[in-house]
């Protein structure tokens, strides 16, 4: 019985997702804790253009139709 639940490996995909995401999460907090703020307001800004370029699209498109 111990032989076959050391071999038992079916939990073991679930653990190491686990682990990757526990580890990117760390350094995605990490690095916002460096920056302090200043990846949030790239973020945003890059959010902001991809806004706007979508909306200079979308009066394109209605004013061609």
């Amino acid at each position: 019985m111990l032989k076959r639940f050391v071999r038992d490996e079916s939990g073991q995909g679930i653990t190491e997702y686990g682990a990757i995401l526990a580890f990117v999460a760390i350094l995605v907090a990490l690095v916002f804790s460096i920056t302090k703020g200043a990846l949030t307001s790239a973020i945003s800004a890059a959010f902001s253009a991809v806004i706007s370029q979508l909306n200079n699209l979308s009066a394109a498109a209605g004013s061609a139709s």
